[in-house]
């Protein structure tokens, strides 16, 4: 069983995620419930929950100051957010978890299970990587978090070269030749990296980095050769939007 503490200032928000827990996710069991940070502070430090759902836009202290309250964070966190871009993609960078309200059952199903399936803690660097792309909105980011399953690992995003998929994992090739194994789907992965506009999903199993095609070999769907010297399939159906990446105009 998963203890877990929801905080969420609207009432309704609270009481529709504890619905949709019971019904979908009987493997969580609700210690809490809170309609404030403040609240929740005082619920945490009590009941030393494992999970958090965290609501961001709230009022008096929000769900990023809320954080900030601890030294260190002994618990995961999913946050629970209406479309709010920057906040999104400062999360998505860090490799933490959200949910859109209002929230889909089968992304909260899907949300549980790579906490399960996690071994480690979100660390401390993630969190200090979340909350300063938060404070200092504008400057871009430029370091993504990995998960892997010994922990994550923090890299430039334009050092990756392409990612394959493996089943529930993807593998992250490098310009350094070194690889990563991420505990991610290739999805998940796409989502992390779509605000880069240089990565692309070229087939079913393959994510690329523009800037590191150096040829694309005419075919059936054809495929591109990466300064590594690795070679990638493109599929039929995603060829032509390869193609207008390749030669904006001619397309």
């Amino acid at each position: 069983m998963i203890k877990a503490i929801l905080i969420d200032d609207e009432l309704h928000c609270l009481e529709t995620l504890g619905i949709l827990l019971k019904e979908y996710c009987p493997q969580v069991t609700i210690l809490d419930q809170c309609r404030s940070a403040k609240k929740a502070l005082e619920s945490i430090e009590k009941l030393k929950p494992e999970l958090v759902f965290l609501d961001i836009e709230m009022p008096a202290m929000n769900g990023f100051e809320m954080l900030e309250q601890f030294q260190e964070i002994p618990f995961a966190v999913i946050f629970t957010t209406s479309y709010d871009q920057y906040a999104i993609k400062a999360i998505r960078f860090s490799a933490l978890d959200y949910l859109l309200k209002p929230i889909d059952p089968k992304e909260l199903i899907a949300s549980l299970q790579k906490i399960q399936t996690q071994k480690t803690l979100p660390s401390a660097e993630q969190f200090e990587m979340l909350l300063k792309q938060v404070h200092q909105k504008g400057t871009g980011f430029h370091k993504i978090a990995i998960p892997t399953i010994e922990g994550f690992e923090l890299i430039p995003a334009d050092q990756i070269v392409h990612c394959e998929a493996d089943d529930n994992y993807t593998h992250l090739y490098l310009k350094n030749k070194n690889k990563i194994t991420a505990s991610r789907t290739l999805k998940d992965m796409e989502e992390q990296l779509q605000d880069f506009s240089f990565f692309i999903r070229v087939h079913h199993s393959f994510l690329v980095n523009l800037n590191e095609v150096t040829k694309y070999i005419r075919g059936e769907g054809g495929y591109v050769i990466l300064t590594d010297g690795s070679t990638v399939n493109v599929s039929r159906s995603r060829k032509e939007m390869l193609l207008k990446k390749l030669q904006p105009g001619m397309y």
